[in-house]
């Protein structure tokens, strides 16, 4: 029970933390990226830590594991409106021609040092070995076990079918009504989060993995850039395409679905009318 409650605490502080900076650097966009990646990460690396041996230390059942991820994520959804602190979103933007090529730089490179932020500060508290827990979790800190468990084309498809969904998902969303958008996406990414547990752990944020998985042995650097980042940006693309018809940043005409031109024909004319 008092790793529960360590666990919760933990939960609390980032939670405080995130709500503290989105309210006073709410006008920098790079600050909340950063916050954003840096609350994700340090969320989910606890989150995996009570799924990885909460059940052998602090009798937590994985189920907690998941009831925990869905709160976090909707927590942070409500915490963090309007903020993504996903790299594969804020390229969208650039393939939308919604964000300019040094905007984007900017946010991604914040996401990226956010996340790293996240790792060193979930490290920092595992090594306070405040239960039995988080002892565990620190003497095995250095041999981490990889997220990516299945070789790395698969992984590739894995993680592009699950940000093929988010994106579309949240190219459907996006104009809707926050309190609408929340709940749907938390549901969405703990769905993809658990049915990808097998496989890449379906981050569909190439940041958020950089965190997770990327330090860990198993697998070179570069097959994780190939899942977590290769995988996510192709199905992001793939997205944008199925649902504009085109990328707006490489192609001016639709290029899936054609728009019929519409005839306008003044009222009070008739078909007789039209052919005289």
């Amino acid at each position: 029970m008092s790793g529960l409650n360590t666990s919760l605490g933990y939960f609390s502080a980032i939670v405080g933390v995130s709500a503290v900076g989105r309210v006073l650097f709410a006008r920098w966009t790079f600050l909340t990226e950063f916050i954003a990646a840096f609350a994700l990460a340090a969320s989910r690396l606890e989150v995996d830590t009570i799924a990885e041996v909460g059940q052998w230390a602090g009798a937590i059942g994985p189920d907690f594991a998941v009831t925990m991820l869905f709160i976090s994520l909707a927590i942070h959804g409500v915490v963090m409106q309007g903020v993504s602190g996903n790299p594969s979103v804020t390229l969208m933007g650039l393939l939308q021609k919604e964000a300019g090529a040094a905007s984007v730089v900017l946010r991604v490179a914040a996401q990226l040092l956010g996340a790293y932020v996240g790792l060193l500060v979930a490290g920092k508290y595992w090594q306070m070995e405040l239960t039995d827990m988080h002892m565990i979790k620190n003497l095995l800190m250095s041999e981490c076990s990889t997220s990516l468990q299945v070789p790395a084309l698969q992984g590739v498809f894995a993680e592009a079918l699950g940000a093929l969904t988010f994106h579309l998902v949240y190219l459907i969303m996006k104009n809707r009504s926050q309190l609408l958008q929340i709940p749907i996406f938390t549901v969405l990414l703990t769905f993809i989060a658990y049915a990808g547990n097998n496989y890449t752990s379906g981050y569909v944020n190439p940041s958020l993995a950089y965190a997770m998985t990327f330090t860990c042995p198993g697998h070179t650097f570069l097959a994780y850039s190939l899942v977590y980042w290769l995988g996510p940006l192709i199905g992001m693309t793939l997205a944008l395409f199925l649902y504009l018809g085109n990328i707006p940043l490489l192609f001016s005409r639709n290029l899936l679905y054609s728009k019929k031109p519409r005839v306008w024909v003044p009222k009070g004319k008739t078909s007789e009318d039209k052919s005289s």
